[in-house]
């Protein structure tokens, strides 16, 4: 393998886990643009999604639909989120929302230990996405699963921008984490376009866990800390409360977690996870707003 080579091998890879540490950013953004709550439960709904699809999965169902419907089980518990949870304490102290938050945390990953327990388990994967391509005689490999990986993240985020500023609802969520007040007083239900952002978010959680499950071959009840903890640094990166600049961030997250491990000496390879957090530490010392500088509305 030629250093060109090698090089495109390790941008494959990059691509593959930004576009993970981006499906998990946009519905962090989604719901802090709207609401301006961090929903620390996002982590878990991905579990939610993983854990369903697994359990379809194993009892026949085909893959594609397994995963549809861990998608919208995922939404679903979105849903039930935020009418449980978060609607009666909307106007309370920031202090309030965030505690609640680490709770609704806390509870799903229990119920999740005590319906699979804490031990991983397999995720079954048909055979179609367990090959992989490969060119150069064998010097760059494209998995089945990256490539999946990588063209749903691009399909549904393509279609987030769609939903975004194309429709209605959309459009109405744009004005709504604007101004929640002016948004309501022309009219807008603001209740609606709440729930419908917590689904919305909640599905591209439910994708990102099945997706990260599928990568790692593996599900387990807390498998969803790592990869929200990731995309809160993403999105800081590229500008909390900001769609693109959760894509900006995400992307960004990824490269540098690859680069670092591909590029630099393997003396610096264990402390990966201290370089990005330092590059959070960074970025809210020094440039606070992240890459995008957002004002207080979901920008694309």
């Amino acid at each position: 393998m030629n250093g060109f080579e090698y090089v495109l091998q390790q941008i494959i890879n990059a691509v593959s886990l930004g576009s993970l540490y981006a499906l998990v950013a946009v519905g962090l953004s989604i719901v802090f643009g709207v609401l301006k709550l961090t929903n620390f439960a996002h982590g878990d709904v991905m579990m939610v999604g993983a854990f369903t699809t697994v359990i379809l999965g194993v009892a026949g169902m085909p893959f594609a639909l397994a995963m549809l419907c861990g998608i919208v089980a995922a939404a679903l518990a979105g849903f039930v989120i935020e009418r449980i949870a978060y609607r009666p304490i909307r106007n309370a102290p920031d202090v309030t929302r965030l505690l609640t938050s680490l709770a609704v945390t806390y509870i799903l990953e229990n119920l999740g230990i005590l319906a699979f327990t804490s031990s991983p388990r397999n995720f079954p994967l048909p055979d179609l996405l367990n090959g992989s391509w490969q060119l150069a005689d064998g010097a760059i490999t494209f998995t089945n699963i990256n490539i999946l990986t990588i063209a749903l993240s691009f399909l549904s985020l393509l279609g987030l921008g769609w939903f975004i500023t194309r429709t209605t609802i959309g459009l109405g969520m744009r004005a709504a984490a604007e101004d929640m007040s002016a948004a309501h007083l022309v009219g807008l239900d603001v209740n609606r376009v709440i729930v419908i952002a917590f689904v919305v978010a909640s599905a591209y959680a439910g994708l990102a866990g099945v997706l990260w499950a599928a990568q790692a071959g593996v599900v387990q009840p807390q498998m969803g800390f790592t990869p929200l903890l990731k995309a809160f640094v993403a999105a800081i990166i590229g500008g909390f409360g900001s769609i693109s600049g959760a894509l900006v961030g995400g992307y960004m997250l990824g490269a540098l977690e690859i680069f670092i491990v591909a590029f630099l000496p393997d003396a610096v390879t264990p402390y990966r996870d201290a370089i990005v957090f330092s590059l959070l530490i960074a970025f809210l010392l020094f440039r606070p707003g992240g890459l995008l500088q957002p004002n207080r509305e979901i920008k694309l």
